[in-house]
This record gives C-alpha cells, sequence and structure tokens, in this order.
C-alpha cells in the first residue's frame, strides 16, 4: 500500500545549483566568525546549495555545549545576506519553529531525537500551521519505519507541502565502522511507500568520522538519495561538537568532485532492451525459487504432523546448527555472500517454525478460541 503525502517536487522549492543536491555547514555555530567564515568557504566552492547550522543541540547528557541558541539565528541571517545561500536548521519545539521562522530560515529539519516522540512532532505541526516552508524528516533514531512515516504524516497534515526525508541512519547495539548503521532497507522501503517524496542522505551523522564519508556519499547517490547533508567547519579539528565527522569546505568540494552520477533511467534503446530481457530472466527464476519455497514448505508441514504424531519437539538445535554450516559452505562455494544465506535461512527457518507450532497446538489453539467465545457469551 503506497503512502499517500500531499507534496511538491524537490526542485520546485530548492535551487539545486549542482547536482548533487548538497546541505552544508557547521555541526553547531559557535561564533560569528566561525559561521560566517565557513559560509564563505562554502560559497567559494560553487557547490553547496544550502547552509545549514546546529542551533540548538540536543545532547544525550547534561553539561556538554547545547548550541549557541537563538543568537545564532542573527549570524546565520547575515551568513545568507553575504553569500546568498539560503539557511537551514533543526527544530525541536514550537518555540524554535517561532524563532526561526521571524528570523527567516528558509529549511527546517526535525531531529532523530524529535521524530522518535510523536508528541513533540505534534507540537511541532501545531506550530507549522498556515506556514509555507520547507520541512524535513529525520529518520527516529530507533529502526522504526512507522514512526519516520508517522511523523511525516503530521508534517503533511499541517499543511506543509514542501516535505522531504534524512536518512541519518539508526541506533544499534551491535559495534560496526558506522556511529549509526545505515539500514539501508528502511530508507528503500519508505522510497517504495512514496516514489516522490525526496530523502536526502546525512552521512555525517551515519559515518561519524569522515574518512567513510565518501563511500556512504556515492552509495547513497546511487540508491537515487536526491541529495546529500554534510557537516562542514573551516577548522574541525577545534569543533566545539562532532568533530570527527565535520569536514573542511575544500576537502568537501574535492570529494563532491569525485562523485559519480547515475540517472534512475536511460534513453539508451539497446540499454532498455537488454534490460527488460534481463529482467524477464529475473522473473522466471523468482517464480521457480517461490514454487520450490512452497515446495519445502509442503514438506515442513509434513515433519511437523509427524513430529506431533510422536511427541519430538519442534526445535532440534543440532539439526538447525546442520543446516546454517552446510548451506553456508555451499553458498560461499557459490559466490554468494553469507551473511545474506545466514538471513534468508533464518527467515526461512522462522516460517517453519512457525508452521510447526500451529500444526502441534491446532486443538489447544481452536479450543482456546473456543473458550473465549463461550467466555464472552455469558
Amino acid at each position: 500500500m503506497k503512502l499517500q503525502l500531499n507534496i511538491q517536487p524537490l526542485d520546485s522549492w530548492i535551487n539545486i545549483k549542482n547536482e548533487p543536491l548538497l546541505i552544508s555547514g557547521p555541526c553547531s555555530a559557535e561564533t560569528e566568525d566561525q559561521l560566517l567564515s565557513t559560509a564563505h568557504l562554502l560559497k567559494a566552492t560553487g557547490k553547496v546549495s544550502v547552509l545549514r547550522a546546529g542551533i540548538w543541540k540536543p545532547r544525550t547528557r547534561p553539561g556538554e555545549f547545547e548550541g549557541i541558541g537563538s543568537i545564532g539565528l542573527e549570524w546565520l541571517k547575515r551568513a545568507k545576506a553575504e553569500t546568498g545561500l539560503p539557511t537551514a536548521v533543526e527544530v525541536a519545539n514550537a518555540k524554535h519553529v517561532e524563532e526561526a521562522l521571524a528570523a527567516g530560515v528558509d529549511i527546517l529539519w526535525i531531529g532523530a531525537r524529535s521524530t522518535v516522540n510523536p508528541f513533540t512532532v505534534q507540537e511541532i505541526a501545531d506550530a507549522l500551521k498556515g506556514v509555507d516552508i520547507p520541512v524535513l524528516v529525520k529518520n527516529p533514531v530507533n529502526p522504526d519505519l512507522q514512526l519516520w512515516i508517522g511523523a511525516l504524516e503530521r508534517i503533511n497534515k499541517a499543511g506543509i507541502t514542501k516535505l522531504g526525508a534524512i536518512h541519518r541512519g539508526f541506533s544499534s547495539f551491535e559495534k560496526s565502522a558506522f556511529r549509526n548503521e545505515p539500514m539501508w532497507e528502511l530508507a528503500i522501503q519508505l522510497k517504495t511507500l512514496c516514489p516522490e517524496l525526496p530523502i536526502i542522505n546525512d552521512p555525517s551523522h551515519i559515518c561519524g568520522n569522515r574518512e567513510l564519508i565518501p563511500y556512504i556519499s556515492q552509495k547513497a547517490l546511487d540508491l537515487d538519495m536526491q541529495g546529500l547533508m554534510i557537516e562542514s567547519h573551516l577548522d574541525p579539528s577545534v569543533a566545539w561538537t562532532d568533530a570527527k565527522q565535520q569536514v573542511t569546505p575544500a576537502a568537501l568540494a574535492e570529494m563532491v568532485s569525485k562523485f559519480t552520477l547515475r540517472q534512475p533511467e536511460s534513453k539508451n534503446e539497446e540499454f532498455t532492451d537488454k534490460l527488460a530481457d534481463l529482467r524477464k530472466e529475473i522473473d522466471k527464476i523468482d517464480d521457480l525459487v517461490l514454487q520450490k519455497l512452497a515446495e519445502r514448505m509442503s514438506i515442513t508441514q509434513k515433519i511437523g504432523e509427524f513430529k506431533r504424531d510422536n511427541q519430538v519437539t519442534i526445535l532440534q538445535v543440532n539439526r538447525w546448527d546442520e543446516i546454517m554450516q552446510k548451506r553456508t559452505s555451499f553458498a560461499k562455494a557459490l559466490k554468494l555472500d553469507v551473511n545474506f544465506t545466514e538471513k534468508f535461512l533464518e527467515l526461512v527457518h522462522g516460517e517453519s517454525i512457525r508452521r510447526q507450532t500451529e500444526i502441534m497446538n491446532a486443538g489447544k489453539v481452536e479450543a482456546g478460541i473456543a473458550a473465549e467465545a463461550h467466555t464472552e457469551t455469558k
């Protein structure tokens, strides 16, 4: 089911001077000189379309720098006047919205810590009613697509049609090279549900360090995301917040110049015809895969009945270990990714367990339903 949002195309509300759309600026506005100097350096690159700066900074723990506050809006206003770059700031409550609008900020975004709270999002949405301004919604901290969608819907229902999403990655207990796991599949799901919704990638917050930003940026562009939000500071080594993930304007310009830009479609008829033929082959194989899965589940059902009749437990850990070892070894020989194979097998095994559980407890489930019905009629 498609997501129904009333939104305008990205290029109708942002002047994209160069591709890709690039929103950049310091993580935090620290001093007037720092913000103005960075803004001028970014303008000089010719690559940046929008100047961003953190004015209010929601921090994990008290005592850390929580943003310069409202005075930073005046600095941002001056940076806009001197460079001509439209400005963007994060807002986390109605007061932030009111102050940002009064200062002439061009684009607002809702941060990950705010998106996770529907009460906060609704407060922001209420403050935006009757206002015609672009709003970008970052994904929530935790990997919950419905929370992300809900925030977008709340802002859209407030009358905001210049709407976009920001993919900034998700928190995870698993340690990895990233500050926030990309979990690309969630951004892809959102794009599938609402193809017209612009999605901008935030590699700075995904990576947590500047070395990985080019890799994540290129992958985001290859997945047809409409732009990038990359933090930039004239001297990241002395930045007051998130020093490791910011880049200098010069480094940003060099990075962007090396990106490979691809289009979602091609007018080359030879390419289009060949692609159509290859997709037909894929369709045939997919049909065969589904048929074989159906056959496997049919055998799984027979196994479940056999176990039930002989009072044998559903799960045999030794058998599951044997399957994983043999199948992953075979997959490796076939040059399939081991992680993909493991996830696939876990899905198939989970469905097998579910089916066998239904068979084992069919009588008990029916008895439970009958008992509930009897209770309701009393």
